[in-house]
């Protein structure tokens, strides 16, 4: 691309940026938070208060909301306990957090839930 077609290009973009500015600019709700703004900065230098203890005095307890809101996600569950499986007949390891492992499942289908869970070899945290 041309210098000379790179500044229209940008020149071209600076108009219509200059344009939604202006629109903005007339527009009631932005003069209205500007306002806002602007008063409410005044008061918290008139009683020497920073932005965050503003948001500390109005919602004084975020963090145990997204604490509940973060556990409430991952339903509050503890991390499962590691159990290491032995096949003796083949001397395959099985490693899960969970009985839904495939090889696991596998052995049960063919061994009996009984027989396979006495060929575990430990529990990890």
């Amino acid at each position: 691309m041309s210098l000379l077609s790179e500044y229209m290009k940008k020149e071209q973009l600076l108009k219509q940026l200059s344009e939604e500015l202006q629109q903005l600019e007339q527009d009631q709700r932005l003069t209205s938070e500007l306002e806002f703004k602007e008063k409410l900065e005044t008061l918290m230098k008139e009683y020497d208060k920073t932005p965050a203890a503003v948001i500390e005095l109005l919602d004084p307890k975020p963090a145990s909301r997204s604490a509940s809101s973060s556990q409430a996600s991952t339903g509050g569950r503890r991390k499962r306990k590691l159990k290491i499986y032995k096949n003796p007949n083949t001397g395959e390891v099985v490693e899960t957090r969970g009985g839904n492992q495939k090889t696991l499942k596998a052995w049960k289908d063919q061994h009996g839930n009984d027989t396979v869970e006495s060929w575990l070899v430990r529990v990890e945290d």
